[in-house]
């Protein structure tokens, strides 16, 4: 028998019964009993494929995708996960739906879910609007349940909004306590999560605020860096600190990248928009101003064009903790030289961390699958054991 015991155990002392029946949105609604669990079962799942077991735990049912910005990496782990677990995927493409005719979220919502399992939305390019949307979907899908519309609840996983990235920093976080060997070494590690430049604009700051929104939450000093002017949402700042609070870290900003690089063990390089200028551009395509998002764009890219020694060079990184930080990127990076002429990153230091940035990325699928799994078991405990007991090949060696 494959040895799923200590995830088993280490199940049973925690509670989360609250995750079943339940919606992913936002990692600071989640207790930290539900995301060391999360954690756990993402983590037996891994096992169990790098054994050549077959996860399947539906004999069918569909996994919507709606996204709403482009992705790749999170396009695709979700398509994975959905695939892990038995469910087929489901692309809702909005353009080719009634919703350009007047189609509701109301109805929408009720109209995909007939036999869907699992809703994944991507919605992060205007500020007050992704993660209210994903809780309009998500009340929808209550009352069509409720109302015997729908046979079963599915279940809303957030795959980026304009607030958190939950996927993301949720897979960053296990990329992070496989690196230092447990969470229980995490402790008073220095994360730098900073600012870089990019030579384009607009992008979200879901990613900044999913990190300092989580990391802070194991004791770690976290230092949120930024020129002046790039501010993320204060609100999100408040959790972050709140978390720093009551594990004995740190929540500290500044506008030196330099300051926030020395002694780091962790550096985050990333660019991301100005809060004040996401919430101005969602003013102007709320009022169909184009010749103002126009000016806005330019307006943005000149203010980035300031802040171009915002770069993660070899000599920043010879700041850190032994000159060794660990290097993070969601990706795609800018990388200098290589995607863009000036960017976040330079092209040494990239290639240097290409491997481990892969295996970063590669704790996403686990991390949704794990979403889904405990979203609609109400012991997976139980449907672990059950797994590893039946030992079905995934495929044929």
């Amino acid at each position: 028998m494959l040895n799923i015991k200590p995830f088993i155990e280490k199940l049973n002392g925690l509670k989360f019964d609250d995750m079943y029946l339940n919606d992913f949105l936002l990692t600071w609604e989640k207790t930290d009993q539900e995301i060391d669990a999360l954690f756990t079962v993402a983590d037996a799942l891994r096992h169990l494929r790098e054994n050549n077991v077959d996860t399947s735990i539906f004999e069918s049912g569909l996994a919507i995708s709606n996204f709403r910005d482009n992705s790749t990496r999170t396009r695709f782990s979700f398509s994975s996960a959905a695939n892990m677990l038995g469910l087929a995927v489901q692309d809702l493409d909005e353009g080719k739906s009634q919703i350009a005719h007047g189609e509701t979220v109301r109805e929408t919502a009720n109209m995909i879910s007939f036999m869907a399992d699992v809703i994944g939305i991507r919605d992060d390019m205007y500020i007050g609007k992704g993660n209210t949307y994903m809780r309009e979907v998500s009340k929808s899908v209550q009352e069509g349940y409720d109302e015997g519309v729908l046979e079963q609840r599915p279940t809303l996983v957030n795959l980026q909004c304009d607030i958190d990235h939950p996927t993301q920093s949720m897979a960053d976080m296990l990329h992070i306590i496989h690196h230092f060997g447990g969470v229980e070494n995490l402790k008073g590690k220095k994360l730098a999560m900073t600012w870089a430049y990019s030579p384009s604009y607009g992008k979200p700051l879901s990613v900044p605020q999913g990190i300092v929104g989580l990391m802070t939450r194991f004791g770690m000093e976290v230092t949120l860096a930024h020129p002046e002017g790039y501010e993320i949402m204060g609100d999100v700042e408040a959790v972050a600190a709140k978390n720093a609070a009551a594990t004995g870290g740190k929540f500290t900003k500044t506008n030196s990248m330099c300051e926030a690089f020395k002694g780091a063990d962790i550096v985050y390089p990333k660019s991301w928009a100005p809060f004040a200028a996401m919430e101005k551009r969602t003013d102007l395509y709320g009022k169909g101003d184009m010749d103002g998002i126009n000016a806005l764009e330019k307006e943005l890219l000149a203010q980035n064009a300031k802040h171009k020694d915002w770069e993660c060079t070899e000599e920043l990184m010879a700041l850190t903790n032994g000159g060794k930080a660990l290097y993070m990127h969601c990706l795609p990076a800018d990388i200098t030289g290589v995607s863009c002429k000036e960017g976040e990153v330079s092209a040494s230091v990239f290639d240097r961390y290409r491997v481990p940035l892969y295996k970063e990325a590669g704790f996403k699928p686990y991390i949704i699958a794990a979403m889904m799994m405990m979203a609609k078991c109400e012991n997976p405990q139980k449907v672990l054991e059950m797994l590893a007991n039946k030992n079905a090949q995934r495929w044929m060696k």
